[in-house]
C-alpha cells in the first residue's frame, strides 16, 4: 500500500513466536507485520488450533511426510491469507459507526494519509448524497496489510532420512522454508535476514512467483536486510545476476534492536542511511544493467521504469518525529516497530510473566548476552522463566535442553552431525572435556558458567502462542525466552493496538521515561559500551590483527560521531532544547570514546 494512502510503520518478526499469528491480528486494518517460518511444528498446532476456532475441518501433515516441512509452511500461510481476506472483507462492509471494524482501521490511519482525509471529510459533510459517494469510494480504496515471512538465512541445517542419510540440500530448513513460502497463495513479501546464503539466494530462481508478470508487478517480493551500502550492493548484485530483483532493503540497527544483535564494525544508523540516500541511483542502475539482461535470458520482460526498490528502516525507533525524520530526510517507506509491540497483548503472544517483566524493565535489565546456541550476541530480558529454568536446572546438575527440534544445531566439535551448544548431548560432553583439562579451580568455574550459560531458543521463543491458546505441549518447556530492543525500557504500560498507533503517530504518548535519549545517541552507546568489551576481551591475546579491527571500528564511531554532530539541527528539529540534549549526549560519548581508545593504539 502507498505510503501516502496508508500507514508509515511495519511490525517486524519478534522472536518466533510471538509475531507468527500477527497478521491474523493487524492485518486486516491495513497494517503489515512479518512471520517467521523457523518452526514448521508450531505452525502446525497453530494451524489446527486457529482451523478448529473457525469450525473448519483440520487434516494433519504428519512429520514423516514426505516434504513435510514445506507442506505445512504452505499450508499455514494459505490459512492465514484466507481467513485474513475473510476478515477484510467483513471489515469492508461493517457500518461507519462508532466502535465497528471499520471505523477502526480509519481511526489507526496516519492523519495526513489521503484516505484518513476523505474519511473525515465524509464524517464532517450533512449532504446525504455526497456522504454516500464519499463513503463508497474509500470503502473501495482500502486494502489488507501485507502479510510477509521472514527467513534467517543462517538458519540451514540438513535435514536426514530415517536411514541417517542426508537428504539432498533442498530440503534443509531455510530451502524448505522458502519453498513453502514460494508454493502459497500470498502475494507478499519474503525477508531475508543474518547475511547472505547463496545456495539459498541460488534457489529463488526455481520459482515463477518472483519473476515479474505481464504487468511488471511481482507477486512475491524480496526483501534483504542489509547492513550497509555495500551489503546491499554484493547481495543485489548476486541475485540480479539469476534474473531476481531486491524490491526493498532494509536497514536495521546492528545493536539497537531485538534477537540477534549483528553488529556493524562501528557504522553507525545515520552515516549508514545518509550513503544509501545519496548513492540511490547509482545502486538502481547497477542492479538494472545486470538485472536486465538476466531476465532477458529467461526471455521474460518487464517494464523498466517499474524497477525501483524501497527503503525500509527499523531499531530503536520510539516516538513519532524519528519516524517522520527517517521518512522525510533518508526516504524511507515504512519504520518498523518492535519492541514495544511485545506490551500490545492484542497483537503479540506474550505470557503474564513475562509482559510483567517486560513493562517492569530498566535499562539495566536489558542486556547483549551470550545465551544463543549460533554464538551470535542476543539481546535478552534478566530473570526472564528461560533463564531461570537454566539456572535450576545447572543446581540440579541436569544442564541443558533435551533439543527436541533441532534447529539450531551447528556445532560439529563432538560428532560429524552437528549438535545444538544447549544441548544435554553437548553439555554432558563438554563439562567432561573441562574437568579433565582445566585444573585450576577458578578457571574451571569461569569456563563452565559460560559453556552452561547457553538456552534453548527452539523452544523458548516459540512457546508463548501455545500457553496463550491452551495447546498442549507435553514434550516442551513452558518457560519463556524473550529477545527485546533496548528501547523497552522507556516504555512500561500494557497498550491496545489503538493506543501504539496513536503513539506511533504523535497522537498520545506511551513513553514513560521522560529521560530516553534520541534513538540515534542511544545507538552510539550500545556501540561504545560494545567496543569498549571488545576492547577488554581482546587484552590478552592483542595482535596487529586485532588492533586494526578495533581503530577501524573506533573511526567509524568517530565519523558517526561528526556526522551526528553536523546533523543535530535538522534531526532536532523541533526545538533548540532538544538540538541541545542530543549535543550534549553525543559530547560526553565522544569524550568517554576517546579517553578509551587512547591506550589501544598505544599498545598494539
Amino acid at each position: 500500500m502507498n505510503a501516502s494512502y496508508g500507514h508509515k510503520f511495519h511490525i517486524p518478526v519478534l522472536g518466533v513466536g510471538f509475531s507468527v499469528d500477527a497478521p491474523l491480528k493487524v492485518a486486516k486494518y491495513g497494517i503489515s507485520s512479518v512471520m517467521s517460518l523457523v518452526d514448521d511444528t508450531l505452525l502446525e498446532k497453530l494451524r489446527k488450533h486457529y482451523l478448529e476456532l473457525r469450525g473448519k475441518t483440520y487434516i494433519p501433515i504428519e512429520t514423516d511426510e514426505a516434504d513435510s516441512r514445506a507442506k505445512r509452511i504452505t499450508a499455514y500461510l494459505n490459512m492465514v491469507n484466507q481467513f485474513v481476506k475473510g476478515d477484510f472483507e467483513k471489515l469492508k462492509s461493517s457500518p461507519f459507526e462508532p466502535g465497528s471494524e471499520i471505523t477502526k482501521y480509519f481511526e489507526m490511519l496516519p492523519d495526513d494519509s489521503v484516505l484518513k482525509i476523505q474519511y473525515r471529510e465524509m464524517l464532517e459533510t450533512s449532504d446525504r448524497t455526497l456522504k454516500f459517494k464519499i463513503e463508497k469510494n474509500i470503502r473501495e480504496q482500502i486494502t489488507p496489510g501485507s502479510i510477509d515471512v521472514n527467513i534467517m538465512t543462517k538458519l540451514d541445517k540438513v535435514n536426514y532420512d530415517k536411514e541417517g542419510t542426508a537428504l539432498p540440500s533442498e530440503f534443509n530448513d531455510a530451502l524448505a522454508a522458502l519453498r513453502g513460502y514460494a508454493s502459497s497463495d500470498l502475494e507478499s513479501s519474503i525477508i531475508f535476514s543474518a547475511g547472505m546464503n547463496p545456495r539459498l539466494y541460488s534457489y529463488i530462481e526455481a520459482f515463477n512467483d518472483f519473476y515479474p508478470d505481464i504487468n511488471s508487478n511481482f507477486k512475491k517480493k524480496i526483501v534483504i536486510k542489509i547492513s550497509d551500502f555495500r551489503s546491499a550492493l554484493i547481495q543485489g548484485k548476486f541475485l540480479a545476476k539469476k534474473g531476481l530483483w531486491v524490491s526493498e532493503f532494509r536497514i536495521e540497527s546492528g545493536l539497537n534492536c531485538g534477537g540477534h544483535a549483528f553488529a556493524t564494525d562501528g557504522l553507525l544508523m545515520g552515516p549508514i542511511l545518509e550513503e544509501l540516500k545519496n548513492r540511490k541511483d547509482e545502486l538502481i542502475n547497477t542492479l538494472k544493467e545486470i538485472y536486465l539482461p538476466a531476465l532477458a535470458k529467461k526471455e521474460i520482460a518487464v517494464d523498466e521504469t517499474k524497477l525501483i526498490y524501497n527503503l525500509t528502516v527499523q531499531g530503536g525507533i520510539g516516538i513519532s518525529s524519528e519516524q517522520e525524520f527517517l521518512i522525510r530526510y533518508y526516504g524511507a517507506k515504512t519504520i518498523g516497530w518492535g519492541s514495544p509491540f511485545l506490551l500490545v497483548p492484542e497483537v503479540m503472544n506474550v505470557d503474564d510473566y513475562t509482559l510483567q517483566r517486560l513493562c517492569d524493565a530498566h535499562e539495566e535489565d536489558l542486556y547483549l548476552s551470550e545465551v544463543s546456541p549460533l554464538g551470535v550476541p542476543f539481546n535478552n530480558l534478566r530473570n526472564n522463566s528461560k533463564d531461570i529454568e537454566k539456572v535450576e536446572r545447572v543446581e540440579l546438575g541436569k544442564p541443558g535442553s533435551p533439543c527436541p527440534k533441532k534447529f539450531l544445531v551447528s556445532n560439529r566439535e563432538f560428532s560429524d552431525k552437528p549438535v545444538c551448544t544447549a544441548s544435554i548431548t553437548y553439555l554432558n560432553k563438554k563439562i567432561a572435556q573441562l574437568k579433565e583439562n582445566v585444573t585450576d579451580p577458578e578457571q574451571f568455574s569461569k569456563e563452565f558458567d559460560r559453556v552452561t550459560d547457553k538456552v534453548c531458543l527452539c523452544e523458548g521463543l516459540t512457546v508463548t502462542p501455545l500457553i496463550l491458546n491452551n495447546i498442549p505441549t507435553p514434550k516442551q518447556s513452558r518457560a519463556v525466552s524473550v529477545c527485546p530492543g533496548p528501547n523497552i525500557a522507556y516504555y512500561s504500560k500494557v497498550a491496545t493496538l489503538k493506543e501504539m498507533v496513536d503513539h506511533i503517530y504523535g497522537r498520545i504518548n506511551l513513553v514513560t521515561d521522560e529521560n530516553r535519549p534520541n534513538m540515534f545517541v542511544k545507538e552510539l552507546k550500545l556501540y561504545i559500551d560494545y567496543f569498549e568489551n571488545k576492547v577488554e576481551k581482546s587484552a590478552k591475546d592483542f595482535s596487529a590483527q586485532t588492533d586494526t579491527y578495533l581503530n577501524t571500528f573506533r573511526d567509524n564511531l568517530i565519523d558517526g560521531i561528526n556526522y551526528y554532530k553536523q546533523m543535530a539541527g535538522i534531526i532536532m528539529s523541533e526545538s533548540n532544547q532538544a538540538k541541545e540534549k542530543m549535543l550534549n549526549g553525543i559530547n560526553e560519548l565522544e569524550q568517554r570514546l576517546i579517553s578509551f581508545t587512547v591506550p589501544v593504539s598505544q599498545s598494539a
